[in-house]
C-alpha cells in the first residue's frame, strides 16, 4: 500500500468536544452500519470537513477507517489537506472507475493511524454514469469486508445526481447544514430525498458559525428529530 500524508489542523476545544460526541454516537449504530455518507443540501455548508474529522476521529479511536473521496465534481481536499503522494503520478477514485487501475492501486495509507484514504485526482463533469458502474458496487461490498467504517464525502444533494446514487449504496447517512444559509424548506427537500430511496438519517450535525469566520465555527450533533422536527416556520 503507497503512503499519502495530509495535514490536519488542530481544532478549538469546543469543536473537538462536538466532533467527539459525534464519534461516540456511531458506537451505538450497529455493526452493520458501515458505508456513512456525509452530505448536504448545496455547496459551502461543511461536509467535506466535517467528514474528514469524523474519519480522523473514527480512525485514531481504533477503527480500521477508510476515507472515500466521492465529491468528483468539486473535490477540494488534495489542496485543502496539503496530501503529499508518495507516488508522483498517483491515482484515484476517478481512475478506478473508469478502468485505469486497479482496486489495490488506490488506496493509501496515511499518517493518521488505523486511516486509509481513497483520493479523487481529476475532477468529473459528469460522473454519475460511473457511480452507476458495477465497478462501483463491486468496490463498496470489498471496502466493507476490510474495513470497520467507510466515511463517503458525495456532491451536495441538491446540486448532483451522486449523492443520491450513491445514497442508494449506504448503511446511512449524516446531513450537514450550514446555520442561516440553507432554508428550511430546501433541508426538507433534501431529507424527504434521502426517505424516498430509504437511505437511513444517522443524524444531523449544525454549522452554527459563517464561512466568513475566522474561527473554525461551532457545531453540534443532533438525531433526526431534534433538528428537523421542530415547529419552527420555514425559511
Amino acid at each position: 500500500m503507497k503512503n499519502l500524508n495530509i495535514e490536519l489542523p488542530a481544532l478549538p476545544y469546543m469543536m473537538e468536544e462536538a466532533f467527539k460526541k459525534l464519534k461516540i454516537n456511531f458506537q451505538f449504530v450497529g455493526n452493520d452500519t458501515k458505508k456513512i455518507l456525509i452530505t448536504s443540501s448545496i455547496p459551502n455548508e461543511g461536509k467535506s470537513f466535517v467528514a474528514v474529522q469524523l474519519w480522523q476521529m473514527l480512525a485514531e479511536s481504533g477503527s480500521k477507517t477508510l476515507f472515500l473521496d466521492l465529491d468528483m465534481r468539486n473535490s477540494v481536499l488534495i489542496k485543502r489537506l496539503n496530501m503529499e503522494f508518495e507516488d508522483e503520478n498517483p491515482v484515484g477514485i476517478d481512475y478506478y472507475l473508469s478502468g485505469q487501475c486497479e482496486y489495490e492501486d488506490v488506496i493509501y495509507k496515511t499518517n493518521v493511524e488505523h486511516g486509509d484514504f481513497i483520493p479523487c485526482i481529476n475532477l468529473l463533469e459528469n460522473p454519475t454514469s460511473l457511480i452507476e458502474d458495477h465497478r462501483f458496487e463491486e468496490l463498496l461490498d470489498r471496502l466493507s469486508k476490510e474495513y470497520r467504517y467507510i466515511i463517503i464525502d458525495s456532491a451536495p444533494l441538491v446540486a448532483a445526481a451522486d449523492a443520491n446514487v450513491i445514497a442508494t449504496m449506504s448503511d446511512g447517512a449524516v446531513f450537514v447544514v450550514r446555520n442561516e444559509y440553507t432554508s428550511r424548506k430546501l433541508i426538507r427537500t433534501s431529507i424527504q430525498q434521502l426517505e424516498q430511496i430509504h437511505c437511513k438519517l444517522l443524524g444531523v450535525v449544525l454549522n452554527r458559525e459563517s464561512v466568513s469566520s475566522k474561527s473554525y465555527g461551532k457545531y453540534g450533533y443532533y438525531g433526526y428529530d431534534g433538528y428537523y422536527g421542530g415547529d419552527r416556520e420555514d425559511k
